[in-house]
């Protein structure tokens, strides 16, 4: 299918000569419309199981993926953000796009010249890898590798001729790897006859199609070679397509000539994508599955937390904030939905503890004391690095400290981290008893926090210990859910002036942050009424004074329309607004890839100077983005005055590709204005990132998964279009494996120059661990940098293929018409022979309860299971996983059987009702 690119084509846009760039909907059938399709199908599926099992309705309230998402999450009170929801789906849809630019020619990745044994190997080894990553909650690895396998997958219907044999349903054997591969023609069977026009309907022999042979297209690239009288893929790139047989046999876009074949083909690979997802979610459970696919409460919880000899009384009070919040917000909306905590000291550092259990988190939490340290620099960066790559995505980071980093070597990897993830940090910089006090010594030792905090979108904040539980009101305020940023500024030095800022209808929970010595400010409504710093609680705000912060918080409701911060000080200071609202947006620079299939891609690092910049923002609201209008989009410096407009073209959906001709040359974020529809309230949002260009380029390209014990290399490209000379390469992971790499390469203005890391992967490393490999290059002086972060994932060998036997014994369903009183239950017998032994037993329909207990049989282990249910209740399938995430599965309906996986099945049920007869 067309890739579009962080997404594929709009076929209108093609058609004008414009490319799309849209990861969902469009005019045009697309990897990404596919994938949509079946995920936001599969994601019904699994809300409506769960809904049922929690004895609860679930009704969405529309069509809209935001609709979905809240009828997900269930009635509890408080706003719901898809923000995080779409980041988790576009990471399955970037990735997936982005194989026709990483592997353009590579054959098993598209199913090109009957490579089906690559492809297919591709997919199931895939497929394991995502499974052993979401056993390890390692999610956005697990993402990305979907993502791509998913292309592969879907591109088998598109690139191959099993819809032209007659095939209505997905080809099972691609993702069971105990399935062999069968009647594949082999290279010396001719399969197509000549297609002189390149546009006839099925060029495929009689012979091919009477034999039921499987074959797909050759795909010439740079040769026009094919074996004799081989399919061509077909198409203006494919140069063997002109050598006889002439034309091709892809099916990847919607044409005259191939209408009925193109729609067989997209309704077929839809199918294959809801197996695979079923598959997966088979092995992860039901809410596992959720997680993966981004059903979640937006908020987490995250401490790093500093616990040498002086912290005692921080640590305290860390305990005190996550004891409220966890138990404040328990069963609302904002509700944390992961907690993780990351302790350091000095030498030590870790581990990082992640859990989605509140009382784990209670009892980690009361284990920290306050002990060692020596002299006074820690290792602060060297745990935040472990917070950034264990924590999701744009996730608030709050780190409590007395002390300055010594691990200083780290500062551009945490930058890296930083701009990749779009994670916020916040420091607490409180003054210790045997150190210098923070004042004293002055913030110069702390500046690389304050840095690091503005580049983040976070704040530094400066207390005595005394002052810090006030202080921590700010981990109240922002971790909740639906949080949105309105406005972000920063001055030094400081001076005068008026920060405007738009409130909107939605918004609620409005707090300005004001970081700085020698404040003075005014704050103004739309209808003209001030108040000034003063003026501690008053007509507009309640302002409290903690060490170098001024918490402003707007009295509620506040009012719509353009709103007025004046500032007076001389002195350095910082300026955030942030509100609770559904509406918001999330983005990504883009750039432009040819070939086959031509689109856009997501920069990992940063955008190239001298070009326009390019990005892809996705918005959202409650009822979804059909509700709003967005107006502009600029990029804007967060410590200087230039704003840079966007021109904007709307892809439909909720997605926008927006160009920036003239790019500001310091720092900048994304800044967003709008409208919504039914109110005509204007909306302005903010991202919190700051981000800035770079002349130089690193391209990685990621080909498989690592092996315990073996060496993985990973090769990258770099290149410039500054400065020739030496640029120092510094690759790091959060794993501590043992790499090697060139330190120095030697660059040539506008030359790509290849260079690879060898990452020397332990052989007892756990499958499914995720490691997060940072690739720095910086040039002559240090004048300019630019980084590439990778996830990248370990699989074991994988040997058992066989998944495990569910065979159902007896059946107790008989049921009144009054439902409600009575119960019905189902016995089952299930062993996983010589296999790697069960994982887990799960039910993933059905909201009654499972009992079990271990026998052995016949020497061979079984397990021997009951499930009872109300009447009321009467479908159950029960999912069987064993260790390596192979998939069996009981299931049926009171009254009959649903579904059955073996003859052995159909033989039980047979037997327990002979004797009724």
């Amino acid at each position: 299918m067309r890739s579009v690119v962080c997404v594929l084509a709009l076929l209108g846009l093609l058609g004008s000569g414009v490319k799309g760039f849209v990861p969902l909907g469009g005019n045009g059938n697309t990897h990404v419309t596919i994938t949509e399709e079946a995920v936001l199908k599969k994601i019904q599926e699994v809300c409506k199981a769960v809904a049922e099992s929690e004895g609860r309705e679930f009704k969405p309230t529309g069509s809209s993926p935001e609709e979905l998402l809240s009828a997900c999450l269930g009635s509890a009170t408080g706003k719901v953000s898809a923000a995080k929801f779409h980041e988790a789906l576009n990471q399955i849809y970037m990735q997936n796009s982005q194989v026709d630019r990483d592997f353009m020619v590579s054959n098993p990745h598209h199913f090109n010249s009957e490579a089906f044994a690559g492809g297919r190997a591709l997919i199931t080894q895939g497929t394991a890898s995502v499974k052993a990553n979401v056993r390890k909650q390692n999610f956005q690895a697990a993402r990305e590798t979907l993502g791509r396998i998913l292309h592969t997958l879907q591109d088998f219907y598109s690139h191959s001729n099993w819809v032209e044999l007659g095939n209505e349903k997905p080809y099972p054997n691609l993702i069971k790897p105990n399935l062999a591969l069968s009647n594949i023609a082999d290279v010396n069977t001719p399969t197509c006859s000549d297609c002189a026009s390149g546009i006839c309907p099925n060029p495929l022999l009689p012979s091919i199609i009477s034999g039921q042979k499987l074959t797909s297209g050759y795909m010439g690239l740079i040769s026009s070679d094919k074996p004799k009288g081989k399919c061509s893929h077909g198409g203006d790139a494919d140069l063997s397509s002109t050598q006889n047989p002439r034309g091709g046999i892809n099916k990847d876009e919607l044409k005259a000539h191939n209408a009925d074949l193109h729609i067989a083909a997209v309704t077929v690979a839809t199918m294959a994508t809801l197996d695979l997802l079923e598959d997966i979610r088979g092995a992860a459970g039901n809410k596992e599955y959720l997680r993966l696919m981004g059903i979640a409460r937006s908020a987490v919880l995250c401490f790093v937390i500093d616990t040498t000899g002086s912290m005692s009384d921080d640590i305290a009070e860390a305990k005190r904030v996550a004891y409220k919040i966890i138990d404040s917000k328990t069963g609302t909306q904002d509700e944390p939905s992961e907690y993780i905590l990351v302790p350091f000291n000095d030498p030590s550092f870790g581990p990082l503890i992640r859990t989605t259990d509140q009382d784990v988190m209670k009892a980690e939490i009361s284990k920290l004391g306050a002990e060692g340290g020596g002299d006074i620099p820690e290792m602060c960066l060297s745990a935040v690095q472990l917070a950034l790559t264990g924590a999701p995505a744009s996730s608030q980071i709050y780190v409590f400290t007395d002390a300055p980093a010594k691990d200083t070597h780290l500062e551009k990897t945490i930058t890296a981290l930083i701009r990749s993830t779009k994670s916020t940090v916040s420091y607490f910089l409180t003054s210790g008893r045997s150190r210098r006090s923070v004042s004293s010594a002055g913030s110069s030792q702390f500046q690389l926090y304050y840095d690091l905090a503005l580049a983040s979108g976070g704040q530094a904040i400066k207390v005595t210990k005394a002052e810090l539980p006030s202080a921590t009101e700010i981990i109240v305020d922002t971790s909740t859910s639906a949080l949105v940023t309105i406005l972000q500024r920063a001055r030094n030095p400081g001076r005068v002036e008026n920060f405007p800022f738009l409130l909107d209808a939605s918004v609620s929970n409005v707090t300005a942050y004001i970081t700085g010595d020698l404040l003075k400010f005014t704050l103004r409504s739309p209808s003209g009424e001030s108040q000034s710093d003063s003026n501690t609680i008053g007509s507009l705000a309640v302002i409290q004074t903690v060490g170098n912060l001024r918490r402003v918080q707007l009295n509620s409701p506040p009012k719509t329309g353009l709103w007025n911060l004046s500032i007076e000080s001389t002195q350095a200071y910082t300026i955030k607004i942030t509100a609770q609202s559904a509406i918001t947006f999330i983005y990504n620079f883009v750039e432009e890839f040819k070939g086959v299939h031509p689109g856009y891609a997501a920069i990992d690092g940063r955008p190239q100077t001298g070009l326009p910049a390019k990005l892809f923002l996705t918005v959202t609201g409650q009822k979804g983005a059909q509700a709003l209008k967005v107006e502009e989009v600029a990029l804007v410096e967060v410590s200087g005055d230039r704003v840079a407009d966007g021109v904007i073209q709307e892809m439909g959906g909720g997605y926008y590709l927006v160009t920036v001709s003239t790019v500001p040359e310091g720092e900048f974020v994304v800044m967003m204005k709008g409208r919504e529809n039914a109110t005509s309230s204007r909306f302005q949002r903010q991202s919190t990132t700051q981000m800035s260009l770079s002349k130089i380029i690193i391209k990685p390209t990621v080909s498989g998964t690592l092996l315990p014990g073996e060496n993985f290399r990973l090769p990258f490209t770099v290149v410039t279009n500054g400065t020739t000379g030496s640029y120092s390469i510094n690759i790091r992971n959060d794993r501590s494996i043992p790499l090697e790499y060139n330190p120095t390469l030697q660059l040539v203005s506008g030359v790509s120059t290849e260079s690879a890391v060898t990452l020397k992967t332990p052989a007892d490393t756990p499958s499914g661990t995720d490691i997060t490999l940072t690739i720095a290059a910086e040039g002559p002086g240090g004048t300019d940098s630019n980084y590439a972060v990778l996830r990248l994932s370990v699989l074991a060998k994988v040997t058992d293929f066989t998944p495990p036997l569910c065979n159902v014994t007896r059946v107790n369903a008989v049921c009144p018409s009054d439902c409600a009183s009575s119960t019905w239950d189902l016995s089952v017998n299930i062993t996983d022979g010589n296999g790697s032994g069960i994982q887990d037993i799960s039910i993933q329909q059905g909201s009654g309860n499972f009992s079990q207990e271990t026998v052995v049989k016949g020497g061979v282990l079984m397990v021997i299971g009951l499930y009872k249910a109300s009447c009321c209740s009467r479908n159950v399938t029960l999912s069987v996983v064993d260790k390596e995430g192979n998939v069996g599965k009981c299931s049926y309906t009171n009254g009959g059987v649903s579904i059955s996986l073996s003859l052995s099945l159909l033989m039980c049920l047979l037997l327990s009702v002979l004797p009724l007869l």
